[in-house]
């Protein structure tokens, strides 16, 4: 389900990613696959204090607050190879003359080394075993994570899993009776309430700044589900993944992102509510991904204008602009022109709220929609799906629980009517999408490529992402047959991920 795009900042104003680098390159922003389910739990005891913030504080000093958050907060640690620039081609190479002699899997290419990039950042510990919120920005490449406590002891972190639609990640390193902060209901902070940003920025060491929560459910990165705090507390490089806590010592929000002119803080910092936090958080322990009901429509906020033209009295709602043919909404019998008021029993009250809405009900519940269409108010029923995905086949480079699954570095998704549309995929066409292929992986050199359709596995059909996944775990066969399609046709290729291959 997509929203419109917000339109871009002028007057040169930016947006900032509160991360600091170290090396060659400055600030970096790479992707990367997950680990294959590195845990296998299923549920974490969080300390969690839902009560609202006593206002009525009048201390002169938050010491006594910083002394029992402060050990909690952490620096964290990154490294990961800068991946190489695409070379120009060869001018001739693609001159007949060549082409009879060289085949395109035998065209040379060429190797150097790159040097290794560092990114410090902050976390937040929220379990006393080692369980440790932070920015998926933050880690999103990282081939090693490392934290470093503020007593001085370091530890190296495993990647539980990312959540790039909301730019969270959990860590876990093995240690017990760690120092650990409780979680707030961040659904009761109200603008003018202190808050105290605790983190690493620029790398210098802990640093607490105040301020107050300045607004709240804002929309500024881009991401595909935002509802930032925003506050004045000062927020730098090096603070992403640090804790934005209230004046009782509890988590509010895992501070982000900054606007400004300069690349530091002028007084707009973001952070990510600690409620969205923690639902991640409670995917990402259940199996290393977050799983969102899907609706299969296009959306779009109303305004005085639209609602008058649809005979609404008031501008709240979700104006449906597009239905995605034999998804969820269309099915219900939803269409294009309608405009929902209520989801699953309660309010819509924009195009965003319904997003967040639709993506905590499990694929698969069926929930009731009232829906206004030529002036009436209809009261339907939908069954959601899952929100289509990327899933990573195996980790390149990086140690996995399935310690001979094959194409590594290859990253699929379903197919979609979305996808298809936009790679010009007939209909016909069934497989597993690839989105992305490592730049040095087997599969990359075999000649693998996104936007290609995984169609089959060692002979065996593959109709989606699952299907692909479930070939690729566990064989005892290094070298990998995959038949595959492209605007050009279907072709077969060997991916052998032997040393010698």
């Amino acid at each position: 389900m997509n929203a419109p795009q917000h339109p871009p900042f002028r007057n040169r104003i930016a947006l900032v990613l509160a991360i600091a680098t170290l090396g060659a390159g400055g600030a970096w922003a790479v992707n990367q696959t997950l680990d294959d389910h590195a845990l296998q739990l299923k549920t974490v005891q969080l300390s969690i204090d839902d009560r609202p913030l006593p206002r009525e504080h009048k201390d002169n000093s938050y010491a006594h607050v910083i002394q029992r958050v402060g050990p909690s907060v952490v620096q964290i640690d990154t490294t990961a190879q800068i991946q190489p620039a695409a070379l120009p081609d060869f001018p001739g190479w693609n001159h007949p003359f060549f082409r009879r002699f060289f085949d395109e899997s035998a065209r040379p290419q060429p190797r150097r080394e790159m040097p290794r990039q560092r990114g410090i950042g902050s976390g937040v510990i929220v379990t006393p075993d080692g369980y440790i919120l932070t920015n998926n920005h933050l880690v999103e490449n990282a081939d090693s994570v490392n934290v470093t406590f503020p007593d001085g002891r370091q530890l190296e972190a495993r990647i539980v899993g990312k959540d790039p639609k909301t730019d969270v990640a959990l860590l876990k390193v093995d240690a017990a009776d760690l120092p650990y902060v409780t979680m707030a209901d961040s659904d009761q902070l109200e603008v003018g309430d202190l808050v105290l940003a605790i983190g690493n920025p620029f790398g210098i060491g802990q640093t607490v700044t105040m301020g107050i929560v300045s607004a709240t459910g804002r929309a500024t990165l881009g991401l595909d589900y935002e509802d930032f705090i925003q506050t004045d507390a000062a927020i730098n490089p090096g603070n992403s993944g640090g804790a934005l806590i209230d004046t009782a010592g509890r988590l509010v929000g895992i501070n982000t992102a900054i606007l400004s002119r300069s690349g530091g803080n002028q007084g707009i910092g973001f952070a990510i509510p600690a409620n969205l936090a923690r639902n991640v958080m409670s995917g990402l322990v259940a199996d290393g991904r977050v799983t969102r009901g899907y609706l299969g429509v296009m959306i779009q906020d109303l305004n005085p204008t639209l609602a008058r033209a649809f005979k609404l009295e008031r501008d709240q709602g979700a104006l449906i602009n597009d239905v995605v043919p034999n998804g969820p909404a269309d099915q219900a019998g939803l269409r294009h022109g309608d405009i929902i008021l209520e989801f699953n029993q309660k309010p819509v009250p924009d195009s965003r709220r319904l997003k967040f809405a639709v993506a905590a009900v499990a694929p698969g519940e069926s929930v009731p929609l009232r829906i206004h269409r030529d002036g009436q108010q209809l009261n339907l029923q939908v069954t959601l799906r899952e929100l289509p995905g990327e899933q990573p086949l195996a980790h390149h480079q990086r140690p996995s629980n399935h310690e001979n699954a094959r194409l590594k570095g290859v990253t699929v998704t379903d197919l979609d009517d979305s996808s298809r549309a936009e790679a010009g995929l007939p209909k016909s066409v069934l497989g597993a999408l690839i989105a992305r292929v490592e730049p040095d992986s087997a599969a990359r050199e075999a000649g693998l490529q996104p936007g290609d359709v995984i169609q089959e596995i060692d002979r065996q059909p593959v109709e989606n992402a699952s299907d692909a996944l479930r070939l690729t775990r566990d064989s005892k066969h290094p070298a990998t047959l995959v038949r595959i399609w492209r605007q050009d046709g279907s072709r077969y290729v060997v991916v052998d991920e032997t040393p010698a291959g």
